[in-house]
């Protein structure tokens, strides 16, 4: 934490400096505190093991806070944040040193004066999915467990270009891997991903990102390919809509064509029925008998279905307040209780988020 801390003072004061002579450099900040309570009581407070954000409970913690400098001209880009909290100590506690701590880093030339076409290298989000680890920008407080164990994050270089109404994005993705800021060591092959998303109008986003790579040293390793489709539809002024599909597949040994698979459906329902309020309620299954993500060592494997429902209360734009009910439902006994293994498991959780 020290270092975290002398690392962002340097950060702060040699941006600040810049900016006097260049403008365009700008700061923000993300917030984010939370009180969660399991019902399953684990011991040990940790929410169960396929969690990484607001995965304490019974206990008030940061799930995530950064501040970010970016800096945009005409042709160059660049962001840099450095973060801490719970989510940084689970989701990235592979990454060795500092690392462990960026929440972004890139920079980006534009490759045309006439298009907009963009090449940025460095740690970025992930190309997949319609969640991210900022939690305000979601429309409810926890993560699908399809968002939990797909990247959050992501290293390497892509080439993205958006056309010239606006409506359609294309981005080329060569990777480190799967959520990895450093390669594996002994895994000399490159990963990648291709992400397309149209927007026709400003209440409809489609969207298609797969991903290919993979996993384990070279002399084992094992092929993976993920495919990620969603759509968020703002129905009214006060109702919308967002519904996903994830699909994965990846061989169970070297050079065979048996595949392991994951599969995962989810819907969400938002509502604003007041100014400054809005409830939102989700359905999700995630299946991944064989765990490719998420290992239960029980005889069906990981085969559970989420519900959840909750309040949000926005006091001003840029700030809200949420309380947010949730139970997975597993068909076999995941879960721990009193010394017992459990097929359900049930939280609340309360958070204040702040963008600034």
């Amino acid at each position: 934490m020290k270092k975290l801390f002398i690392f962002s003072t340097i950060l702060t004061a040699t941006l600040s400096a810049f900016a006097q002579d260049q403008p365009k450099v700008k700061f923000s900040g993300y917030l984010e505190t939370y009180y969660g309570y399991d019902f399953n009581k684990p011991s040990d407070h940790n929410r169960p093991g396929f969690i990484y954000s607001h995965n304490r409970t019974n206990e008030v913690n940061l799930n995530l806070g950064f501040v970010k400098a970016a800096y945009e001209s005409g042709s160059i880009r660049a962001n840099l944040a450095v973060m801490a909290g719970t989510y940084a100590n689970a989701n990235l506690s592979a990454e060795p040193g500092v690392l462990k701590n960026i929440f972004e880093a890139n920079a980006g030339v534009k490759l045309s004066k006439s298009e907009n076409l963009w090449i940025d290298a460095g740690i970025f989000s992930s190309h997949i999915g319609f969640e991210s680890a900022i939690s305000k920008d979601c429309w409810v407080l926890t993560r699908n467990i399809s968002s939990e164990n797909t990247p959050y994050y992501e290293s390497g270089a892509k080439i993205t270009y958006v056309t010239k109404d606006g409506k359609l994005t294309a981005t080329l993705l060569y990777l480190n891997g799967w959520q990895k800021i450093t390669r594996i060591d002994g895994n000399n092959k490159p990963a990648g991903g291709m992400q397309l998303t149209w927007k026709p109008t400003d209440k409809i986003t489609v969207n298609y990102s797969n991903y290919l790579g993979t996993e384990g040293v070279d002399s084992v390793r094992v092929n993976r390919f993920y495919h990620n489709i969603y759509g968020v539809f703002q129905v009214t002024e006060k109702f919308g809509l967002t519904m996903g599909f994830d699909y994965g597949t990846q061989q169970k040994v070297k050079g065979s064509s048996d595949k392991n698979e994951v599969l995962s459906p989810v819907a969400i329902a938002q509502y604003k029925f007041a100014p400054k309020w809005a409830v939102a309620g989700r359905f999700e299954y995630y299946e991944d008998k064989n765990g490719i993500f998420i290992s239960s060592g029980t005889p069906n494997g990981f085969k559970t279905k989420g519900y959840s429902l909750n309040v949000d209360y926005a006091p001003i734009p840029n700030a809200v307040i949420r309380l947010e009910g949730k139970t997975y439902d597993s068909k076999d006994k995941i879960f721990a209780r009193a010394n017992n293994s459990v097929n359900a498991n049930t939280t609340l959780t309360t958070s204040i988020a702040i963008a600034f």
